[in-house]
């Protein structure tokens, strides 16, 4: 018995050996080879696919070819891992969308890698993946003052190995997320001529310092002698010459960081023309004209004078709130006199609409023919100009606000398509957002054309999808406006309106 119960032992140990001999071979097979990377080719039809020794990244698809590419677990570039679908994979090449890289985020130590893992472990191929080359639009102030923070605009301002402003080497510096802008503190002595040198790891770009002057905006296009205007725009400082419609303006003060000059109004002649600036640094011309007063003249649409049934206002008996002032010219002996606005062109016989309402409840307003007026239709833009972009016009017009405006709204839409609004709000430019306006005197306001926006359910009118083209604006150009009033607040108004207007114009701004 005991011989017999040693012999099965003896059996069973030789079975088990010969089982794991025979399995091992099976178990070594079932092991996956690490990933092989040897070239990256552009993802487009043969011939024309060709191998890539970099790109500049733009979500673009490469093909990756190798070994054991199938089965991947992460693909990176430059350390950002990609989206992928294995199902799509082959062994030897995989079809793979290079991912969006906010280069100022990233690891500069896997910069122009790819890093691509499976099960059978991780591989790393070396592949150029960096930002276009920088350029550079634009200085912040080049009048900045030593210790003035100040900004370099452009685009792929990024990995930036050396940076310079005017030979004076720039070590302390911070670009922004995108790479669209670099800032500095403006060393002492302050350069103001010579170049910005910006070196990154993708090229190098030189910009000539240039205070080139630019007119944006002037805040009384129509003044009286002895009105103070002032002219807005960039690097308005060192000037030469200064002419206004053609008038020369010979005492004036520009403000400490040029984005502004202002003087005091001469008597001026009755031709119109532009504003134009000449400094240091070159000349700038306003695209359009001021002391334009006569009707048509300049794209003046509506200024009343005349008769205010010849080219001014249209449907104003309709709304008790609006009326025509006119202390001589009035030719139906229907205008009404007030002393309230009285200064535009220097005398008070002036013909100019304008709205006195109170109070207005929530949501209160909306219709011309209760709370606003029209102007009426004319030739607004030329018909060959209706294809140009929209943001090339702008509505002006003079404005004078004497008592405090604060939660009312005044609007304008066209006759053409009602259903674009542009809001006039200036109560919400104030610090506070909440502070009412008044002028002292008259104003120019100026708004784009691509201000006027449909309405949003949610936000409300003009605070939707802008316009797309001055034809779905404005037609075939001869439409008019509606000016209204309206409370778009759940409350009653902070005050009333009571404002005149004068000198409807569409001007060309670029």
């Amino acid at each position: 018995m005991n011989k017999i119960y040693k012999i099965n032992y003896g059996v069973l140990f030789f079975c088990v050996s010969v089982a794991l001999i025979l399995l091992m071979p099976a178990c070594k097979k079932s092991v996956e080879r690490g990933p092989v990377i040897t070239e990256v080719r552009k993802y487009v039809a043969s011939p024309g696919d060709s191998v890539l020794s970099g790109v500049v990244p733009d979500a673009q698809w490469v093909v990756i070819t190798g070994q054991n590419l199938q089965n991947a677990l992460q693909i990176t570039f430059n350390g950002v891992p990609a989206t992928f679908n294995n199902a799509l994979f082959a062994s030897n090449s995989v079809v793979v969308q290079i991912p969006s890289i906010v280069f100022s985020t990233i690891d500069t130590n896997k910069l122009n890698t790819i890093e691509y893992t499976t099960p059978g472990g991780t591989t790393m191929f070396s592949f150029k993946l960096t930002p276009a080359a920088p350029t550079i639009t634009a200085i912040s102030n080049v009048f900045a003052n030593p210790g003035d923070s100040v900004f370099i605009y452009g685009a792929n301002l990024v990995l930036v190995q050396s940076f310079s402003y005017g030979g004076t080497n720039i070590s302390s510096f911070k670009t922004d997320t995108y790479g669209t802008s670099l800032g500095f503190v403006m060393p002492s002595p302050a350069p103001t001529s010579g170049n910005v040198v910006v070196t990154t790891r993708s090229g190098t770009v030189n910009y000539k310092i240039l205070a080139t002057p630019t007119i944006t905006g002037v805040s009384n296009g129509n003044p009286s002698s002895g009105d103070s205007v002032y002219v807005y725009g960039t690097y308005l400082k060192s000037i030469q010459t200064f002419t206004f419609a053609g008038t020369g303006i010979t005492s004036f003060v520009s403000s400490a960081d040029g984005r502004s000059v202002g003087f005091i109004s001469p008597a001026l002649t009755t031709q119109s023309g532009p504003i134009s600036i000449t400094t240091v640094f070159g000349s700038a011309t306003a695209t359009y004209n001021v002391n334009t007063q006569t009707y048509l003249q300049d794209g003046v649409v509506m200024n009343m004078e005349g008769g205010w049934s010849f080219n001014g206002m249209e449907g104003w008996w309709a709304a008790a709130s609006c009326g025509v002032n006119s202390a001589a010219n009035d030719p139906f002996g229907w205008l009404t006199h007030t002393t309230d606005f009285d200064g535009l062109y220097g005398t008070n016989n002036t013909l100019f609409p304008f709205l006195n309402k109170g109070v207005f409840a929530g949501g209160e307003g909306g219709n011309w023919w209760e709370t606003g007026t029209r102007i009426k239709a004319n030739q607004l833009i030329p018909t060959a100009n209706l294809s140009d972009p929209v943001d090339n016009w702008a509505m002006q017009f003079e404005i004078s606000v004497p008592h405090p405006w604060n939660g009312i709204t005044l609007f304008f839409t066209t006759y053409f398509d009602g259903s674009y609004v542009a809001r006039y709000e200036p109560w919400k430019t104030s610090a506070s957002g909440t502070a009412a306006f008044t002028t002292k005197g008259w104003q120019t306001v100026t708004i784009p054309l691509s201000s006027f926006r449909k309405s949003d359910p949610t936000l409300g009118a003009g605070m939707g999808a802008s316009v797309t083209s001055l034809a779905n604006l404005l037609g075939t150009g001869n439409t008019g406006f509606n000016i209204v009033l309206k409370n778009y607040g759940t409350t009653p108004s902070a005050t009333g309106f009571y404002g005149a207007f004068d000198n409807f114009r569409i001007v060309k701004i670029k």
